[in-house]
């Protein structure tokens, strides 16, 4: 937990994360809306934020439900909230979920003011990627998508970039006996395993010394998607929109180049417990793949639009953009 207000209560590193892709989201949206250089108010970016919040949390936990765990559509029991799907404070986001909802926010939003579907699909496409390493960072620090184990000849000097997860010895077939040297060391009312992940997260440095060299060590898949989903994705896209474009460019350059950086990562990354699979392709990789075909449809359709292009990052020397609070005319 990042911030505990109280035990079991408080900010999730999770949770921190959206809030920090949320406000980096906004305050570059704002920006371009004060510049002119999308054809949304500030007042608008502010009203699209609420649209974005509620489709990024909606979608990344029914994303994750469809996708992941079914069985929680079906799952109910006693205590708040009652039901599988809203059990969202144990965690279970999907990233393409959150796409899709996001989607539908934009042209819930867009419908409502008037204002192209494909331009602002661009705006959050272009604002996106900070979230998107942010929670891939929050993944790391929750010990969660771990990567796959370095292979056999680098374990016993494993290198200063590879990670090495606690959590592992929660695993059905982690060794146990080889713990014990560590329980003088840890809380008795636990079970031995449990109180020395606890131990660990907690920065106990006798623990980690003795710990650290019975773990495996494995790719730093977190850190890997972090930067191919974050700074590479947004520099991508900043090189594509320094010009005015057609709308729907900037959103077809975001799935075909997140969906071929997450075909990249996903194969360093071990694949979930019964996840569905074709071959050696797992469901984030399928899904990947659709999001490169449909990226490249988009990119086509919007060649073969006659739409003015929009946007862009630099001044325009010599040319007037389109104003910040348009027209319904300019909007169509």
């Amino acid at each position: 937990m990042a911030i505990e207000i109280s035990p079991g209560i408080g900010v999730r590193w999770y949770g921190l994360s959206y809030m920090l892709g949320f406000l980096c989201c906004w305050l570059l949206l704002r920006t371009l809306a004060q510049r002119g250089r999308i054809l949304l108010s500030t007042t608008q970016v502010a009203d699209l934020m609420t649209y974005v919040i509620i489709g990024v949390v909606a979608g990344g936990r029914l994303g994750h439900v469809i996708f992941y765990e079914p069985r929680l559509l079906i799952t109910f029991h006693d205590g708040v909230p009652w039901w599988g799907l809203l059990d969202i404070h144990k965690g279970g986001m999907a990233s393409h979920g959150g796409i899709i909802g996001t989607v539908i926010a934009a042209v819930l939003f867009a419908r409502r003011h008037h204002i192209s579907v494909p331009h602002v699909i661009d705006c959050l496409a272009f604002a996106s990627p900070p979230g998107l390493c942010f929670g891939r960072l929050a993944n790391w620090v929750n010990g969660e998508l771990w990567g796959k184990a370095l292979p056999a000849s680098m374990q016993a000097s494993p290198p200063w970039w590879s990670v090495k997860y606690p959590q592992e010895v929660l695993e059905p077939n982690f060794p146990v006996q080889s713990l014990q040297s560590l329980a003088p060391l840890v809380d008795p009312s636990q079970p031995l395993p449990n109180a020395i992940v606890d131990a660990a997260y907690k920065h106990r440095a006798d623990v980690v010394a003795r710990l650290e060299p019975l773990l495996t060590a494995y790719w730093p898949n977190n850190f890997i998607q972090a930067a191919t989903d974050g700074p590479l994705l947004l520099a991508v896209l900043s090189i594509v929109w320094l010009r005015p474009r057609r709308p729907g460019v900037i959103a077809g350059a975001f799935l075909v180049t997140y969906g071929a950086a997450r075909l990249f990562s996903e194969q360093l990354r071990q694949a979930d417990d019964g996840v569905f699979m074709i071959g050696f392709l797992t469901l984030p990789m399928l899904l990947s793949i659709a999001m490169m075909l449909l990226g490249a449809f988009v990119l086509w359709r919007s060649h073969c639009s006659s739409a003015p292009p929009v946007g862009g990052i630099l001044p325009l020397s010599g040319r007037t953009q389109a104003p910040s609070s348009p027209t319904p005319a300019a909007r169509a």
